[in-house]
């Protein structure tokens, strides 16, 4: 009998606590970067493509709930349990600015083109910096029926935002001119991940412990294509270049499926804990999950393709083996 082959991702070692949030940046001249936070609270930033560590962004007191990097790469944010955001410099790793606050930060977000940066959390507000004068007062939009657990910018020259929270149903769009609440999306249950293309054109969320929404953000109102999957899904992602959406949860595995039909096209194991977070890179080549076992994988997306004797990658599920650990240095 034939053994079917697994892919082994790329496995990054570092963080000593669960990875929360990982985020790729757009590609830049000198290629794509992966930035993480972790419960460690020491965020990290890597080599897009290989995951080989770059970097330690030292500083927090708490655990780090987010992380975030600008257009350029050339600025991080990260929003933590200490009651702060900070702004760092992507390039030396040294800190710009602390944005302090009186809770706990859960989500930070760099606006594609209008220079602002975005936070959330215990305060059951977003506030609005200016990345430029990190000093000045932020433009605050509070409301929120909740902790706010995630916030993007969406729309043209960045004139709106989603956010979701952590235990209502639903999300919120807000006018970031006006100040007001536009409309809601509804879910079925709390939205646990909120994931915005590198083109901005498709918001992916995961809600009710088994549903995954793609969402046009040209028209907010209803989800393009819904799934439901048959394992709880707490992160999910989507990839319009391969039309093929990635998710996690707590079955520990991180799934490919077709954006098409839903079909599952492979089961990737190899984490030893529940994965938090699965984002794809800006090219589509690859995805990341970050799990409860302190570890990233990266997942290469065209694998089962590649694989000599596989003849409709569409219709065939692989399910992935342990990968051996591949370590990619050391934290600083």
């Amino acid at each position: 009998m034939m053994q079917r082959k697994c892919q082994q991702p790329i496995v990054c070692h570092g963080h000593s606590r669960p990875i929360v949030e990982v985020n790729y940046s757009n590609v830049t001249p000198d290629g794509y970067f992966l930035v993480s936070a972790s419960k460690d609270g020491q965020p990290m930033l890597r080599s897009g493509t290989t995951g080989d560590w770059i970097g330690t962004f030292i500083g927090h007191k708490g655990c780090v709930w987010s992380c975030a990097l600008d257009p350029t790469a050339t600025l991080a944010a990260t929003g933590s349990a200490d009651f702060s955001a900070k702004l760092w410099d992507a390039l030396t790793g040294m800190e710009k600015a602390t944005l302090q606050h009186k809770h706990i930060v859960r989500t930070c977000c760099f606006s594609p083109c209008s220079g602002k940066l975005v936070t959330g959390g215990h305060e059951k507000l977003l506030r609005l910096f200016e990345v430029e004068r990190p000093e000045a007062a932020p433009f605050e939009l509070p409301g929120a029926p909740s902790t706010i657990k995630a916030a993007v910018f969406v729309g043209p020259s960045d004139s709106l935002l989603v956010s979701s929270t952590g235990d209502a149903a639903g999300l919120t769009v807000w006018d970031v001119r006006g100040g007001g609440v536009v409309r809601s999306m509804p879910t079925d249950g709390p939205v646990t991940s909120v994931d915005l293309t590198h083109d901005g054109r498709w918001l992916t969320t995961t809600d009710n412990r088994n549903t995954v929404r793609i969402w046009d953000t040209s028209k907010l109102d209803a989800p393009a294509k819904q799934f439901t999957v048959t394992y709880p899904a707490e992160a999910a992602s989507y990839c319009p270049a391969k039309n093929r959406f990635a998710a996690g949860g707590e079955d520990m595995w991180v799934h490919l499926h077709s954006a098409d039909t839903g079909l599952e096209l492979e089961t990737n194991k190899g984490h030893h804990g529940p994965v938090h977070t699965v984002r794809f890179g800006p090219e589509g080549k690859e995805y990341a999950s970050g799990s409860e076992d302190g570890t990233i994988r990266i997942w290469q997306t065209d694998w089962l393709e590649s694989q000599a004797g596989v003849a409709d990658g569409a219709a065939q599920v692989a399910v992935n083996a342990v990968a051996p650990p591949y370590v990619n240095g050391a934290k600083a």
